[in-house]
């Protein structure tokens, strides 16, 4: 009896032992991915910032947080380059309190302070001022936008920022793009780097090579204390919304088209578009000289073949004779 339970215990001790053993490694796998996705966070917003010279030495820049995963993550990786960024710049975060009901203000100076980092809340009621003018169910966003754009504005020049740094990522700059090409008649998007509307200041955008993905598991590896928006949060039907189905879907069956399409944005031939104001279409003469390229004017781009599903098949377009 007592080899019996002996060798029970044993088996028990050696049970718990494996368990123990199976969640170490768990634990360290998850640590490992968490730390190959905060060097990939930092290699992206890293090179958006060298390609578009965002950042310069003794900048002050203005990190605009809005309490929600995006602003919340720039914030944290521009104070992670901070300190070995080959020059010298101050960050400043600003936060703009729009009295929505229920806004929980005193989320963020707390966590700002807990990170020691420099900030300022700037509280204007403009939640009251869209909620007017804005019909029931019609969207809020351009109105709120607006509002919000020219406080910060100010807001930068009296703490005397030379750039302000937004949010917006990958997803949102192609989001942007095709809301612009399906309902503006436009191919405008987002830019990485643009002057303010007023003249006055530059406005990066330092996540523009960051996926939304990578920016939502960093969210939740931070514990960032995230703040929902009543206004933009509460509109589920929005044709931004859709568009980011659309492209989440796109990933989804072809891996690496989201990727694609933000390298054609870097990579535009105006000559091929048809806009009479970027080519000069109207003056255009023969030169008699050779394209060094060769003449492209006929030919099929080379593009890659996507692989096809189990049921296609390849359907030959040549006429029977």
């Amino acid at each position: 009896m007592n080899d019996t339970a002996t060798w029970n215990e044993a088996a028990e001790t050696a049970t718990e032992s494996a368990a123990d053993a199976a969640e170490a490694q768990k634990k360290h796998k998850i640590e490992r991915e968490d730390r190959k996705l905060e060097k990939r966070l930092c290699r992206e917003v890293g090179r958006a910032i060298a390609d578009y010279n965002m950042i310069e030495e003794g900048d002050r820049v203005m990190v605009c947080l809005s309490g929600g995963k995006d602003s919340y993550g720039l914030l944290d990786i521009l104070l992670k380059l901070q300190k070995r960024a080959p020059v010298n710049f101050e960050l400043i975060a600003v936060n703009l309190d729009q009295k929505q009901p229920g806004f929980p203000d005193h989320i963020l100076p707390e966590y700002l302070k807990q990170l020691g980092v420099k900030f300022h809340i700037e509280t204007q009621d403009t939640y009251s001022i869209v909620k007017k003018v804005i019909p029931e169910g019609k969207t809020m966003c351009s109105l709120c936008s607006r509002l919000r754009r020219g406080i910060l504005y100010r807001v930068a020049k009296e703490l005397g920022c030379t750039k302000i740094a937004l949010g917006h990522h990958r997803d949102d700059i192609l989001q942007t793009f095709f809301l612009n090409m399906f309902f503006g008649a436009k191919l405008k998007g987002m830019p990485a780097k643009l002057v303010s509307d007023n003249g006055e200041f530059m406005v990066i955008r330092p996540l523009a090579y960051v996926p939304e993905k990578d920016l939502i598991r960093w969210a939740q590896v931070r514990e960032f204390p995230i703040i929902p928006c009543t206004l933009c949060g509460s509109q589920e039907n929005l044709q931004r919304k859709q568009i980011g189905n659309m492209l989440r879907e796109w990933e989804k069956k072809f891996p690496g088209r989201v990727e694609s399409m933000l390298g054609a944005l870097q990579n535009v031939v105006p000559s091929h578009l048809m806009d009479r104001q970027l080519h000069p279409f109207e003056t255009l003469r023969t030169t008699g000289i050779a394209d060094e390229n060769g003449d492209m004017v006929f030919d099929e781009e080379e593009l890659p073949l996507p692989a096809a599903l189990p049921t296609e098949q390849i359907i030959s377009l040549t006429p029977a004779r």
